[in-house]
Formats: C-alpha cells, sequence, structure tokens
C-alpha cells in the first residue's frame, strides 16, 4: 500500500471522515532498525474535539489511537501530552513530527512529516474552527446511545 501524506476532504457518507490523511509512519522498534506502517489521520466533524490515529491500516482491523485535535496542534510547536500520548517535534529532525503511543510497559514513536501533519489540521479547522466545535456535538444522539446501551432507551423519550 502506498500512502501520499496529502490531506484530502470529502462530503460524509456513511460515517467516513470529513478530513484525512495517509501517512507513511517510521517506527524504530530496536536502535538501528525502522520499519515503515501505513497509517492514517481521520477527523470527523460528529467527533469535532477529537482525531483518530490508524496504524496498521493494511491490516484487516487497524490499531486506532484517540486523541484530542488540539494535542496535535500544541505539538508542531512544541511538546504536547501526558500519558498514553505525547507528541512533539523531532529531536532527530526538526521537519519531522514525533507521535509517542504508550501501553503499559511499552512505548511506540512514530515519526512522519510535520508539514502534511499541519496541513490535516488547517483543514480540520476550515471545516470546524477552533471554539465552535460544541455546535458540532449531536449530544441527544449521545445520550441516547448511552441509555440504550445501558438498556434504558425509555427514560430519554
Amino acid at each position: 500500500m502506498t500512502h501520499q501524506n496529502t490531506p484530502h476532504a470529502w462530503l460524509r457518507r456513511n460515517g467516513e471522515p470529513d478530513c484525512v490523511l495517509l501517512l507513511d509512519v517510521t517506527v524504530s522498534p530496536c536502535p538501528g532498525l525502522r520499519v515503515s506502517v501505513p497509517a492514517r489521520l481521520r477527523y470527523h466533524r460528529a467527533d469535532p474535539y477529537a482525531v483518530h490515529l490508524d496504524c496498521h491500516v493494511d491490516l484487516e482491523e487497524p490499531i486506532t489511537w484517540l486523541f484530542a485535535r488540539e494535542l496535535l496542534v500544541v505539538g508542531l510547536e512544541g511538546w504536547a501530552g501526558v500519558g498514553d500520548v505525547t507528541i512533539r517535534r523531532s529531536t532527530a529532525d526538526e521537519d519531522l513530527l514525533a507521535i509517542a503511543l504508550s501501553t503499559p510497559g511499552q512505548t511506540a514513536v512514530l515519526h512522519t512529516p510535520a508539514g502534511p501533519v499541519r496541513e490535516f489540521l488547517e483543514l480540520s479547522h476550515r471545516l470546524v474552527p477552533v471554539g465552535t466545535e460544541h455546535r458540532y456535538l449531536d449530544t441527544g444522539g449521545m445520550l441516547r446511545r448511552i441509555l440504550v446501551e445501558a438498556g434504558n432507551p425509555e427514560k430519554f423519550e
């Protein structure tokens, strides 16, 4: 699978993202070894505060990380995040963005060009400007799903 670090936007159909960036990220599982991993950033207006990062998009079920869109914005300029996801400019190459994904006992650091990520964010900000995210939230739909999952859909009516 060949990826180009170019953002694309399209009209939502059946839950498709409003904005997507296909990435070739590199991971260093051990010193001296770099592995290319096909990945994708997705942005959905229906989830306006979040960005989805899908790793191993060549697999039937990619590994997906969900984090704040603002984390990417701050990480492009400095260090952002505590806990499972941190983002910063690479110390080895200022043109690269380093995204550290952590689980108990393991951390993977993905490197990808910063420019296309910045363009992806600019596109997401054109779709949903900063400060207007709350207008895109379907709070009624979220509450309905929570109640249905809890087995109490009649409480919403």
